[in-house]
């Protein structure tokens, strides 16, 4: 998990180099999700074994794949004009949007306590924001949409493992955007002249995948409890690359609000791994008793 948020942040890293380095971001997506493509491909030897691709609601890959593809490219687009610090802060407050919605859309309700927790979290992006102070800019409202589609991401993906196979999760969230983007592609195409230019380009790809990747041997390694608290640690990397590649480092009300959303999203998990306990707790006492009645 740990090296898996280090790969994020150089793709976060490269993209805001790239963007500032006036390549458009439709195409910076685009090349991003075709070295993805390339790279499972190849790492699954699709080649041969085409039958783990398949998939049963094609529609709902294009979908999930689709709030993939929004969640990148506003992230691009935020990075234009907000630090790393900044962006990831507000990306952070997407566990709790996710609980929020988690409830209408996958029946998993939130009590009291966790509604809180999100309120507060809240608050944490208003002190990164401070709308109504002429801090809120075309940037934060990016980065809040990107958080938003990334979190819409994350349920369609939780809905469809169920019944679809890894492999295909993998490959169609990166094969719909290469596709879809195709016509575009006359219109954004700004093929770098600097061969740096090009090896960042074609590296966020490689970040992405190897990213993707590391997350799913950890969740195989791991629960989902256990690694929770590790994305946070994706503030330290974000920090320290926004110092040394753009020497820029975050004020006092983005360190303020991130450790607000951090402490927040961190309660969320303390609250449900305690409610996970209990639930098994419970049924383990009902299963004593169903016995003892047998």
């Amino acid at each position: 998990m740990v090296f898996a948020y280090v790969s994020f942040t150089f793709l976060d890293t490269g993209s805001k180099y790239l963007v500032l380095a006036s390549i458009a971001p439709l195409f910076i997506a685009w090349m991003r999700f075709l070295v993805h493509v390339v790279l499972v491909m190849i790492l699954f030897r699709g080649w041969r074994h085409l039958g783990r691709f398949r998939t049963g609601n094609l529609p709902a890959h294009v979908l999930r794949s689709v709030f993939l593809f929004g969640s990148t490219i506003f992230n691009f687009m935020a990075l234009r004009t907000l630090q790393l610090a900044e962006t990831t802060s507000i990306y952070f407050f997407g566990p709790m949007v996710i609980t929020a919605l988690a409830g209408p859309l996958l029946g998993e309700r939130a009590g009291l306590r966790r509604w809180l927790a999100i309120l507060v979290g809240f608050a944490g992006v208003l002190v990164i924001t401070r709308p109504g102070v002429g801090v809120f800019g075309i940037g934060h409202a990016y980065a809040l949409c990107a958080m938003l589609s990334n979190s819409l991401y994350v349920i369609m993906t939780r809905r469809m493992s169920a019944t679809e196979t890894s492999e295909s999760l993998i490959l169609y969230s990166g094969l719909a955007p290469v596709v879809l983007l195709l016509p575009t592609l006359p219109l954004t195409v700004s093929l770098p002249q600097d061969p740096f230019v090009w090896a960042v380009l074609l590296s966020l790809g490689l970040f992405g995948g190897v990213g993707h990747w590391m997350l799913i041997q950890a969740y195989r390694l791991a629960t989902t409890t256990a690694l929770a608290p590790y994305p946070y640690l994706q503030m330290v990397w974000m920090i320290g690359a926004g110092w040394l590649v753009f020497g820029q480092l975050p004020d006092g009300w983005t360190l303020v609000g991130a450790a607000i959303i951090v402490t927040s999203g961190l309660y969320i998990v303390h609250r449900e791994h305690r409610l996970r306990v209990r639930n098994r707790a419970a049924l383990a006492a009902e299963t004593r008793a169903l016995a003892k009645k047998l």
